[in-house]
């Protein structure tokens, strides 16, 4: 029995450790401009790569490369500011949340907006987790509207 509760919490933190290095890879891509490719084979030489969901990475990285401009469209109405303004670190949380939010329904809202402040309160600035949240709080009433409803229809009771 304990063995299988060893199973379910592993997906979840290799998944934790996906976004984390997806974070570090789209990082390293917003400053030197380098393919999802080359950074995920940078990123492979990583001691903990191996506890990862690999698969998950290669889906986040080249997405959010290949979808970065959409996915700041996506983001700006939500920001006080032009995208280019903002931390490398809180931008690539932004845009790695917006596309998970976008194109992972599987996953709920709330994971993804959690993991994404507890992202920025490891990798961002001081109060850069506020700043994430209200962004994807912003962000999940538009393209989650559904799921968003359903969590607030019965406090609406």
């Amino acid at each position: 029995m304990s063995s299988e509760k060893r199973v379910d919490k592993a997906p979840k933190k290799s998944r934790r450790k996906a976004r984390e290095f997806g974070v570090q890879g789209l990082y390293q891509w917003k400053l030197t401009g380098g393919d999802a490719n080359t950074i995920l084979s940078q990123l492979r030489e990583e001691k903990e790569y191996p506890k990862i969901d690999e698969e998950h990475l290669a889906v986040l990285l080249h997405g959010v490369i290949g979808q970065a401009q959409e996915l700041d469209v996506l983001i700006a109405p939500y920001i006080d500011r032009p995208t280019g303004d903002l931390s490398p670190v809180e931008h690539a949380i932004l845009l790695l949340a917006a596309f998970e939010m976008k194109h992972h329904p599987e996953i709920p809202y709330r994971v993804i907006i959690n993991e994404a402040v507890e992202l920025a309160k490891t990798y961002g600035g001081t109060d850069g987790h506020k700043f994430v949240n209200g962004v994807l709080d912003k962000l999940a009433a538009q393209v989650r509207a559904v799921e968003v409803n359903a969590k607030l229809e019965p406090q609406r009771r």
